[in-house]
């Protein structure tokens, strides 16, 4: 029973393994090339000697919907994604101008300049908007 525990391996959370069991392990792909630690699930890095986990088969993209769509209006237009992205921006702040004069009525003197000071706040951001989107927009 002693020789058992002269030759396991063992970290601090976990029981001791013999070395016969640690050898099996290592030939999975979930653990480390390097020091051959099981790799926690789903980190992209090995806890125990920080070397990056290979990845597995193609590498992992994050595809936004709708986003080929909108860059190829965009090249339509002339407009960089940053002029792009101001543009729809400023066509954001329009819709809010609009909406406000429908969603709010004025029934006295003081919600009427309310109302005119969010419209303005609205329009002041477009106008905003539209000039950033004319300084990005690229030269053709």
């Amino acid at each position: 029973m002693a020789e058992a525990l002269e030759q396991a391996q063992h970290e601090f959370w976990r029981p001791p393994v013999k070395a016969a069991e640690v050898a099996v392990s290592q030939d999975r792909s979930e653990t480390c090339t390097e020091c051959g630690t099981e790799f926690i699930v789903g980190s992209r890095f090995c806890h125990s000697c920080g070397a990056s986990r290979k990845e597995v088969g193609a590498a992992q993209t994050v595809e936004v919907p709708g986003l080929a769509e909108l860059s190829a209006v965009g090249k339509r237009f002339g407009l960089s994604k940053a002029a792009l992205a101001a543009f729809l921006f400023g066509l954001f702040c329009m819709v809010g101008a609009v909406t406000v004069g429908i969603l709010f009525t004025a029934r006295t003197t003081l919600d009427w300049q309310a109302i005119q000071l969010w419209r303005i706040e609205w329009l002041l951001g477009a106008i905003a908007s539209f000039s950033a989107g004319l300084l990005l927009k690229k030269s053709a």
